[in-house]
């Protein structure tokens, strides 16, 4: 019965998922094979001082079964410290601090890059669907995260792809209107192995437990009631 009901959403079509090796994206990839998609997953190497998180992309990729593409992509122009180790990354804020502002993380139009590539990808493949983990709880912040700027995403690939005039491809935010604990207790319902995701901006060994999002991360666990396998394994 649970595998008809998986034929009638997703079909079996093809979807891209764009995945960061970060939690977000981990759970917006098991959704979409919960949906019954068949799943290709897009990384992007884009020089952010957090590259450890290809190898836990490429983790996820492997332990879900589904392939990965990775695209190297460099910024000369900077304009964020996430590709600058000149700026210093935000740490220590309040959460209502994280709340308010856009921060020196945010990539100038990372996410707009990002699905248009994906869009890219989807038409050479035939995919109907791109996914993309941005929710609500970045969209304070960050302006590519936000609801109108995703619809108005998803609106360009329909009028400006050939699948999208064939109303063949589409734009998919499914965690838009969650927040983080509300996505972890998906994620954990999904059987995602967070374990395998990476949050951490700094670029270290181990998380900081200090940036945005460390802390989000931690007050999303919390939250949910659960562990982070991640933080148990790297500081046990």
């Amino acid at each position: 019965m649970k595998d008809i009901k998986r034929k009638e959403r997703g079909e079996g079509k093809k979807a891209i998922i764009l995945l960061s090796g970060g939690l977000d994206s981990a759970v917006t990839l098991y959704y979409a094979m919960r949906e019954g998609y068949q799943c290709y997953c897009l990384a992007f190497d884009y020089g952010q001082r957090h590259a450890v998180e290809m190898a836990f992309a490429r983790k996820i990729a492997s332990k879900a079964g589904v392939p990965l593409k990775i695209v190297s992509l460099r910024l000369p122009w900077k304009g964020s410290s996430l590709v600058d180790d000149r700026m210093p990354l935000p740490v220590d804020r309040t959460l209502r601090a994280i709340s308010k502002g856009i921060p020196s993380t945010y990539v100038p139009a990372r996410n707009k890059m990002f699905i248009s590539i994906a869009a890219s990808y989807a038409e050479a493949i035939g995919a109907y669907a791109i996914f993309i983990g941005a929710h609500f709880q970045d969209s304070s912040g960050y302006p590519d995260c936000r609801i109108e700027f995703l619809k108005a995403k998803d609106k360009a690939i329909r009028l400006g792809t050939k699948r999208g005039l064939e109303n063949k491809l589409r734009l998919e935010f499914p965690l838009i209107r969650k927040n983080k604990s509300q996505i972890i207790r998906l994620g954990a319902k999904l059987g995602v192995p967070f374990g395998y995701t990476w949050s951490c901006y700094s670029g270290g060994r181990y998380p900081c437990g200090r940036c945005d999002s460390c802390i989000l991360r931690a007050k999303g666990f919390d939250e949910a009631g659960l562990k982070d396998p991640l933080y148990a394994k790297t500081r046990g």
